[in-house]
């Protein structure tokens, strides 16, 4: 037994962020698997790594160039691939926790961020193309993403709602989901089966808001904004999934919108390196952490709840932050901005390095 899986008793799966096609394929991922972890994420920047620096790739794309496909068909058809195959593998997870986890996750093209009609549409598609009952469909919560979020769960589609950093977020995407299960139960009476979870960012805040506390002279409040933040949309999430409109969808089968703790790897080197796990353990939630937080989370991380809903010593924090000068929604504003243009970036690459291996391989 490892210490994910004494999480897991507590409550909170531990999922990996990370993918790599032969890291499915030798045995890696169902490794991870038997030492407690409960679903997968991917992002632009792990495909990115996971295609352009290695060789795992070239085979299959070597077939879809003779096949005659263009650049964007050759990515989405090694992605879909790699998803297909790690759901494959984490379907009996989904099975045996009665479709609580086993999840992958497949993001929309980052360009969709402020396309709500392209999210959608994009979205309907890997949803078919995939064609996983495990498959969590990403969504950024932008506004526009917000409509995309009820459309597609009202539509029976699972979302892994990502690049989360305020409260308000947080409860803009968890009405936007209770009212994609409301429209959903006007087609079916059961609504069992579809999942979301609410991906919050952790990590990030602190790098931005300590910035800003050096410059305030202010070193006494550094590393505590994130968890704080986090543990306040917890206590948010323990009050909207619950009361007289929740009941009715919960006696239908629904499933709570999980908060995910995201961006779990800490950043400082003389910060504890399960700073954003130990911190954050909590009944229905999920962190999803890169391969070397999950080596240190089954090394050396704590197994005890650390987040029960009574969030006042965390908004103190957050009261102390604001009073020491920092910006809570500017922050927060900006980091989405940035979070969005980390995931352009990558995947404007990742398609130019594809390009770039496609023009390679074609000519040997």
């Amino acid at each position: 037994m490892t210490t994910a899986h004494d999480l897991n008793k507590l409550g909170q799966s531990i999922w990996l962020d990370y993918i790599r096609r032969q890291f499915i394929e030798d045995g890696g991922l169902q490794g991870v698997i038997d030492n407690g972890v409960r679903g997968v994420t991917s992002n632009p920047a792990i495909f990115k790594k996971a295609i352009a620096d290695s060789d795992d790739y070239d085979a299959q794309m070597q077939e879809l160039i003779d096949a005659g496909k263009s650049v964007d068909e050759i990515y989405e058809a090694l992605a879909v691939t790699d998803i297909q195959n790690a759901a494959d593998i984490l379907r009996p997870v989904y099975d045996e926790s009665n479709t609580i986890d086993g999840y992958v996750s497949l993001e929309v093209r980052p360009e969709l961020a402020n396309d709500e009609a392209g999210t959608v549409t994009e979205a309907r598609h890997l949803w078919g193309r995939v064609d996983r009952p495990n498959l969590m469909i990403k969504v950024p919560a932008t506004q526009e993403g917000l409509g995309a979020i009820t459309t597609l769960i009202g539509e029976g589609i699972n979302v892994n709602v990502t690049l989360m950093f305020s409260l308000q977020q947080y409860i803009d995407v968890a009405n936007a989901y209770i009212a994609g299960l409301e429209k959903l139960a006007e087609s079916r009476n059961d609504l069992s089966g579809v999942a979301s979870v609410a991906s919050f960012f952790v990590s990030r805040m602190d790098v931005m808001v300590d910035k800003q506390l050096d410059e305030l002279g202010k070193p006494e409040l550094q590393s505590k904004a994130g968890v704080a933040n986090a543990q306040v949309a917890y206590a948010k999430f323990v009050e909207m999934f619950s009361g007289e409109r929740w009941d009715a969808l919960a006696a239908k089968g629904a499933q709570v919108q999980r908060p995910l703790w995201a961006s779990t790897s800490t950043k400082d080197p003389n910060l504890p390196d399960t700073l954003y796990v130990d911190n954050l353990i909590a009944e229905h939630t999920v962190n999803t952490v890169p391969p070397n937080t999950l080596d240190a989370l089954n090394d050396h991380g704590k197994a005890e709840i650390a987040a029960t809903g009574d969030a006042s010593d965390a908004q103190k924090i957050l009261d102390d932050l604001a009073a020491a000068g920092i910006d809570y929604d500017a922050v927060t504003a900006a980091l989405l901005q940035e979070g969005i243009d980390k995931f352009i970036a990558p995947f404007k690459d990742l398609i130019a390095s594809i390009e770039e291996k496609r023009d390679r391989i074609a000519a040997q």
